[in-house]
Parts: C-alpha cells; structure tokens; sequence
C-alpha cells in the first residue's frame, strides 16, 4: 500500500500545481481558423512542418465528420507574445486536423502559410457522403463550402502566464494527433528562442556532418540537434550529471533558453568540429556506420575540453576510440555519473596524449 497523506497536502499539491495552469477554452469556426494560419497568427513551429502525415483517406475521414457535424477532439494551442508583436497561438496537439482543413479549404496564400504544396484535398474513400467522392473544396456547391466553413471547432489555449515547464508537460502529454515527436522535437516546439536557433544552424554545419553519421530514418526527427544539445549540455555539466538523460538535456536547455551565449558556444562547437573532422574524415562510425551516442559525447567534449587546454594539439592516433578501455565505458549500463565522467575524460586525455 501507499504511504497514507494527509489529506490536506493532498488539496495543498493540488491547488499549487493547478495554479501554474491557466487555460481560456473557445469555439472557433473553420473559415477563422484558416484565416488566422494565413495571417500567421497561428503558429506551426519548424519542427513540425515536416509531420503532416495523414493520408487522403484519413484527412477525408476528418472532412466528412465536420460536414456531417460530428464532434471532433479539441486543438490544443499555447499562446506566444512577443514584445511588441501581436499574440499568436503555437499548435501544441492537433496539428494533423489544422493542416487536414487547411489542406481542403484553404486557397493558395493559406497553403503557403502553412507550409503545404501540391494539389489540395480531393476527397476518397468516404463512408457516408459517397456523392462528396472525388470533390475538392472549391468543386462543392456555395452553400455546403459555407456551411462547411462555419462549423465550430473546440480550441483550448494554455496562456502566457503558464510556465514554459507546465507547456512542456502539455507536449509531452497531448501530442497524440497521429505522430510521435522525439524528446528533441518537443523541446525545440517549447523552447524556441536563439538556443534552438542556433542548434537548427549547427546542425548543418559541414564538420558536424563529416563526424556524425545517423541513418535515413534519423535524418529528420531532431536527432542531429539532439546530438549538438547534448555536446552543450556534457560541456558545460558533465561532472554534475545524476543518471537520467532525458531531466538532464531539459533542464540544461531551459537554461539556455534563458542565456542563450551563441557565441561563445557557436566558436566552441565550430572550433571542435572542425578539428575532429581531421581525425575523423570518414566519421566516427562503429562496424554499423553509425555514430553511437555514448562514443560521440566522449569523443565530442573530450577533444573540447582538450582543446580548451592546448588550442594548438595535432591530430593523434585514433587507435583508442576502439580500445577495451573505451568500450567498457560506452556500453552496457553506460548512465551513471562514473561512466559519462569516465569516458570523456578518458578522451580528453587521450587527445592531449
């Protein structure tokens, strides 16, 4: 059994945590909704403008229900003010219904807000409106576009006043509209600013590249930014980390969501990258291909940290990157304080020879 708490508390937690939530809750009608998209003041972050990935038959399964004026799940949205610029909303779940009626409704000047291309939704596989099949918007008669248009859909809004950890946990919790975003993916969506800025950029750097090798499957889903937080994040706090990945990279890039420093970490990453795509020409890949998480943070801030101590090393002999010594702190049960210390400091000296 659980340990008994007093009720009290219990009320107490409650009424704290409800407290950093602040929510307004709207009937919005289709034609507004695309209106806003077109005026921008709704928001599709970067990372999401590559996951619209419903096929016709499901975005015309959306179509007809709101046709036939069947409720669909509310779009959750979080308000984003900047000083001086007008509120927008920032689509939190329901991406994949927002992009379904832009997709069918919206003209060309919409579509290109909401970064669609090709030919607009033509209806298919229908169940109840069999004489819709084959139609696009634009083909069905005035009055059905009209009403169409004015159906209302539930939009719930988490405000400003929410902290950016309470929008975080909103992520994490109702991203569920037919994709599944990596950890990274919804920390970029939250912490928008100049840091997630600046790992987008890194992530094209060339040197970058030449080390880091990922396959297809993760050439698209935040992992290359994942791999530049994660450079930052060991860098900086490598000797305070505790055992979970995940809290660890959060907490460091709500931090640098507060003080971003691109500079100084921009000529950190450059000036590492740069010398590792020396040692590394062909990548730092394992018999795979690929480069291994675990190795590349030992790798990555070792030569950092190693360079902070001697700008001017030359590139040594590589045989150590696939020596037992280094295997035995990159794999198996590799996070825990002793083994991410361990391995990049093993890899710092090892550069400094």
């Amino acid at each position: 059994m659980s340990t008994p708490v007093p009720p009290t508390e219990q009320r107490t937690q409650l009424a704290t945590q409800r407290r950093k939530v602040d929510f307004d809750s709207y009937d919005v009608t289709v034609d507004e909704l695309l209106r806003r998209v077109n005026r921008k003041r709704i928001d599709i972050a970067p990372v999401y403008q590559r996951q619209f990935r419903w096929d016709k038959p499901r975005q015309s399964r959306l179509i007809e229900s709101v046709l036939l004026g069947i409720p669909v799940p509310p779009l959750f949205m979080a308000t984003n003010s900047a000083s001086g610029e007008q509120t927008r909303w920032e689509v939190v779940d329901g991406l994949q219904r927002l992009l379904t009626l832009v997709n069918f409704t919206g003209d060309e000047e919409t579509r290109i807000a909401a970064n669609l291309s090709g030919d607009p939704l033509r209806l298919t596989n229908l169940e109840k409106l069999t004489t819709f099949e084959g139609f696009e918007f634009d083909g069905l008669p005035e009055d059905i576009r009209t009403t169409f248009e004015d159906r209302p859909l539930k939009v719930i809004i988490l405000n400003d006043k929410s902290e950016l950890q309470v929008r975080y946990d909103l992520f994490e919790r109702l991203n569920t509209g037919g994709i599944e975003l990596t950890d990274q993916e919804i920390r970029e969506c939250v912490y928008r600013g100049e840091f997630v800025d600046l790992l987008g950029r890194l992530a094209k750097d060339h040197n970058f590249n030449t080390v880091v090798k990922l396959p297809t499957a993760r050439q698209k889903d935040g992992t290359r930014e994942d791999y530049i937080l994660r450079f930052f994040a060991y860098l900086d706090r490598y000797q305070k980390f505790e055992h979970s990945v995940k809290d660890f990279l959060d907490e460091f890039i709500s931090d640098a969501h507060k003080a971003p420093r691109i500079t100084p970490r921009e000529a950190v990453f450059k000036s590492t990258f740069r010398f590792l795509s020396s040692c590394f020409p062909d990548g730092l890949k394992s018999r795979k291909g690929q480069t291994p998480v675990n190795l590349y943070e030992a790798v990555s801030v070792g030569a950092a940290l190693a360079l902070r101590e001697n700008p001017k090393i030359e590139v040594p002999s590589m045989d150590w990157v696939f020596s037992d010594d280094l295997r035995a702190m990159v794999t198996g049960a590799t996070n825990s304080r002793p083994r991410v210390r361990g391995r990049i400091e093993f890899a710092k000296e090892n550069f400094l020879g």
